[in-house]
């Protein structure tokens, strides 16, 4: 037995030898592994791992651009941004803090800082005591805001407090200092940020700038490491917008369509003034314009520029272009004679005057100075159906002018294989045809110019950050008509006033041009037939050397339509943009066309 025992202690002890050796074989490959991973990160890989480290450790914080501002010619502010500020504190953090380090600038060295130190020397940074900052930042929410709206050199000084749990989060504030003056031309943000309509829809990318960002160290206790990385990239703050509107004439022009719109019970009304010498909108006024402060008290349908969205029949101003086509081709000239009886008919379509009258012979003038379908249909008549097309694309009819308005209306200008019997000689007379109140200036501003055709101006410049300018140039400026034919059309406009129907424009001390216009506006519900009317007054002065163009337009109006004027609202605003602008009272004497035919 005792053999038997002895014989198996000898079989396990080379048994034992060897667990001890792999043992210790395991444990030397374990060092191995651990040493060379050890170098590798500490010999071969030191700055890859310490900058994985970093990166993790590292906070970015946004910093918002500040939002280009608006403004008028003058600079007058019709939208601004400020930068501000919200303070949230992550209560977990903060409440858990007793004590923090922060960098001192002044000794260059660390210092440590108790939490009731931190609060003591916050809470007058925030115009708050120090019992209502702690109850704030004491608590177990992550997110929960402190104080609102914080100016930014106040922001600065609480980033320096260096207070566990604390960031700032910047924000934007947008505010219209002149409320309603061109409020659907400026246009408003959504959720204060974007742009939603008017310019601060279409010039958003401009106004809006490059955010900037700030980077800072946050250690695995969820602090901030004092003496750890502080990156700032800072913000480009957009450019501003420099428009060619007078604030002042625009406020003028808005209060005085406004009192005619609500006089007459129309549904809308607009009015455009335009420098002729240089394509400038000087005003551009809406009824029902929003207050961009709060645009939710304004319909939809008022929040836009109807003077650019808003296509109609612009009736017998037109009439305008069909006198300088049939001047320029020769066809025609203002003392030129036409046989015109009540009723004309021609090609089985029948036309009629808005007064009753027997057969009279008429100049050219005095068919535009009394505003005779008539007479545009005979006169008309000498200009084939493509040339009535033609003249009409190249003043513009059917194409938007492009000012940075969304919704920019292009109208409707059908080709002349297209038209049917009546409407041949319809768009002799502006109907048949629609186009906005900015096609219909544009069209007078070129006879104003000596035949030479602007685009119209709304935006003047833009400011870089840094105060230079960047100057907008007219574009596009097109000889549409000969200076002499441009003369002409200009002297049977200027009659409509002194000798034709149109004597309620004129103005004292100043020579004006103008033609009216009355067109049926189709109903909006779609159904067949007009629902109102639509009534317009286009005119220029001084007519010695015209400076401006004014057009009132209003929808709808209620009443005998022959009544109704847009005369007083074209006088006052004219009159308002003439002494605005110190333009010198006329001093040759106004052109005085026969307008019946000897």
């Amino acid at each position: 037995m005792a053999e038997k025992t002895g014989k198996a202690r000898k079989a396990k002890a080379p048994s034992a030898t060897r667990r001890l050796r792999l043992g210790l074989g395991v444990m030397l490959t374990l060092l191995l592994v651990v040493g060379g991973k050890l170098f590798l990160v500490q010999g071969l890989d030191v700055g890859g791992m310490a900058e994985a480290a970093l990166q993790n450790r590292l906070t970015p914080v946004e910093l918002p651009a500040e939002r280009g501002s608006i403004l008028d010619a003058n600079g007058t502010v019709l939208a601004s941004s400020v930068i501000r500020y919200n303070l949230v504190v992550d209560q977990r953090v903060n409440t858990k803090t007793e004590t923090f380090r922060r960098f001192d600038e002044g000794t260059e060295k660390l210092v440590e800082v108790s939490r009731d130190q931190g609060i003591s020397e916050l809470a007058p940074l925030l115009g708050m005591d120090t019992a209502t900052v702690r109850e704030a930042l004491t608590g177990g929410q992550p997110y929960y805001i402190v104080a609102k709206d914080l100016k930014p050199d106040v922001e600065d000084r609480i980033s320096k407090l260096q207070i566990p749990g604390i960031v700032t989060v910047g924000t934007s504030k947008r505010v219209y200092p002149n409320g309603s003056v061109a409020g659907g031309i400026v246009g408003f943000l959504k959720d204060g940020t974007t742009g939603q309509a008017g310019l601060e829809q279409t010039q958003d990318e401009i106004l809006k700038g490059t955010p900037g960002k700030r980077l800072f160290e946050i250690g695995a206790d969820g602090l901030r490491i004092p003496v750890g990385v502080d990156q700032l990239t800072p913000a480009v703050n957009g450019k501003d917008l420099k428009l060619t509107l007078n604030s002042d004439l625009q406020y003028f022009a808005q209060q005085a369509i406004q009192s005619q719109r609500d006089k007459l019970s129309a549904e809308w009304g607009v009015v455009i003034v335009q420098d002729i010498k240089t394509g400038d909108i000087i005003a551009m006024a809406d009824t029902n314009s929003p207050d961009p402060n709060d645009p939710g008290k304004s319909e939809a349908k008022d929040r836009g520029v109807r003077a650019v969205t808003a296509a109609y029949e612009p009736g017998s101003v037109q009439k305008m272009i069909t006198a300088a086509a049939l001047i320029e081709e020769g066809k025609s000239s203002p003392l030129d004679k036409f046989t015109i009886p009540s009723s004309y008919t021609v090609d089985g379509q029948t036309f009629n005057d808005a007064f009753p009258h027997g057969t009279e012979d008429r100049t050219l003038a005095g068919i535009l100075g009394w505003s005779m379908n008539t007479g545009t249909v005979m006169a008309g008549e000498r200009l084939s159906k493509e040339q009535r097309y033609d003249w009409l694309k190249k003043f513009g009819i059917g194409e938007a002018p492009d000012i940075g308005l969304p919704a920019q209306a292009q109208g409707i200008l059908t080709p002349a294989d297209q038209w049917d019997g009546r409407q041949q000689y319809t768009v002799l007379f502006g109907q048949g045809v629609s186009q906005s109140t900015l096609q219909t200036v544009r069209a007078f501003q070129s006879v104003a110019n000596n035949g030479v055709m602007l685009q119209p101006r709304l935006i003047d410049s833009y400011i870089n950050p840094d105060g230079t300018e960047e100057k907008v140039p007219a574009q596009d400026p097109r000889q549409i008509v000969s200076p002499d034919t441009a003369r002409q059309v200009r002297d049977i406009l200027e009659s409509a006033v002194t000798e034709g129907q149109i004597k309620e424009a004129a103005l004292d001390g100043y020579r004006v041009g103008a033609k009216t216009g009355t067109s049926q506006s189709p109903c909006d519900d779609g159904t067949a037939g007009f629902c109102g009317y639509t009534a317009s007054m286009v005119g220029m002065a001084p007519m010695d050397d015209p400076r401006f163009i004014v057009e009132v337009v209003l929808q709808r109006p209620k009443g005998d339509i022959y009544g109704i004027s847009n005369g007083p609202v074209f006088r006052s605003v004219m009159s308002q943009a003439l002494r605005t602008f110190n333009v010198a009272p006329s001093t040759g004497e106004p052109v005085r066309l026969p307008q019946f035919a000897k």
